[in-house]
């Protein structure tokens, strides 16, 4: 059985340009050149269009140390997160995801009056509003001023903070330790990866559970998912590189488990080291093993990725441009941050989609960074009737097929661009 020394990771103090973010080695090793791309979450409002965007090169760097993929950081997370156009309430499949879990987390950890549940990231309070129905206290930690204000106005006590060792000292010295530390899909969005898990292990209580979620490598890798790849995303995941990560700050992942979201991620469940209530259990040992049978320790493993990717362009680009000789309309759906990567490493603007469409009224009326895609609600597609509707958020496609199903009428067809490009059969 392989176990992870955790002694052989010493964390950097803080991450510097060209070293690795956890343990400091060298960032030599391309897993894919991307190209340039501008922030993913930067949507153009109409006045933009006159006027330039940065363009940021999009690197995915292996640390062949402690085998952490990542990328380099150009911008600041308060540059990139203090006015943040996601709100997971629009999303229907997220927001049972959110119920489901919190049901779960309530019932397994004994959860009641007496605790204290802390999400760090908590959005517009999607997640917690299930923990205060059921009578729980609550705090939520979100850096994006307006997505906070939504949840504010909810009744879910919020802080306009990010997360890290300070913040969690300044919670201590006010009283407040988290029974449950929540902080779902927002390990990938932290440049100071060590200070925010030095947190987590201040904050939590000394028989507390903190739960992570977020996107598997694993998953990335084998499925060609590079549009999850976008300089929001500034880490990308292996059970066996967080494990390394929590134990290098006294935190032990004592369970996992595989879940579907964003084409597949893991939550894991981490105590104190110092807590023996709760031994590390089958799943971990497994998938543990798994990853490493599959290569991730490995780095010639990484080397057959970046020809997929190219693959994938091309067959992209050779169905829109098909389409499009045919006389065939081709429009999106959705507006996350994925599509940026997509359009912008295909080189894909209007001329090939001409439009999208979004749900969320923060999004409506704007353009998509970089290909300057217009963003429409949804209504838009029952008005032109496009022939082809490729759905950017592939990981809602069911959600999104159902809601949408009415483009039947006129022969309408969803396609889902990856791994293959896939025309969707009714």
């Amino acid at each position: 059985m392989h176990t992870i020394p955790a002694a052989t990771f010493i964390p950097v103090a803080r991450a510097e340009a060209g070293r690795c973010r956890f343990c400091g080695g060298a960032l030599d090793r391309v897993v894919v050149d991307l190209g340039v791309s501008p922030l993913a979450n930067a949507y153009l409002r109409p006045a933009d269009l006159t006027r330039p965007e940065v363009f940021y090169p999009l690197r995915a760097l292996l640390c062949e140390r402690c085998f952490l993929v990542q990328l380099e950081a150009f911008e600041t997370p308060e540059r990139i997160f203090g006015d943040y156009a996601y709100h997971t309430s629009y999303s229907g499949e997220m927001v049972r995801h959110a119920e489901a879990f919190a049901r779960e987390a309530i019932r397994r950890y004994g959860l009641g009056r007496e605790s204290l549940v802390l999400e760090l990231a908590s959005n517009d309070g999607y997640l917690l509003r299930h923990f205060v129905l059921a009578g729980i206290p609550v705090l939520g930690v979100e850096p994006a001023a307006n997505v906070a204000k939504t949840a504010i106005e909810q009744g879910i006590p919020t802080r306009v903070r990010f997360f890290g060792e300070a913040l969690a000292e300044e919670l201590v010295g006010e009283g407040v330790r988290a029974d449950l530390v929540i902080a779902n899909n927002v390990l990938a969005h932290v440049p100071e990866l060590n200070d925010f898990v030095r947190g987590i292990k201040v904050v939590l209580e000394p028989g507390g559970v903190a739960t992570l979620e977020f996107p598997h490598l694993l998953r990335l890798l084998e499925d060609t998912l590079f549009d999850t790849i976008y300089h929001e995303h500034f880490s990308y995941f292996s059970l066996v590189t967080v494990e390394r990560i929590f134990a290098s700050q006294g935190l032990v992942v004592f369970d996992v488990e595989e879940i579907p979201t964003h084409g597949g991620s893991l939550r894991i469940h981490a105590r104190h080291e110092e807590d023996a209530s709760r031994p590390v259990s089958d799943r971990v040992v497994a998938l543990r093993e798994r990853e490493i049978a599959a290569g991730l320790l490995r780095a010639e493993t990484y080397a057959a990725f970046a020809e997929r990717v190219h693959r994938c362009k091309r067959r992209l680009l050779a169905f829109l441009i098909e389409a499009r000789e045919r006389g065939e309309t081709v429009v999106g759906y959705g507006a996350p941050a994925k599509a940026s990567t997509l359009l912008n490493f295909c080189g894909v603007g209007p001329e090939l989609i001409e439009y999208t469409v979004d749900k969320s009224p923060h999004k409506q009326g704007r353009y998509l960074p970089g290909s300057r895609i217009p963003i429409h609600p949804p209504e838009r597609i029952f008005e032109t009737r496009p022939d082809f509707v490729v759905i950017f958020p592939w990981n809602l496609r069911d959600e999104i097929v159902a809601e949408m199903a009415g483009i039947r009428e006129w022969g309408g067809r969803f396609v889902v661009p990856l791994p293959e490009v896939e025309v969707v059969g009714w």
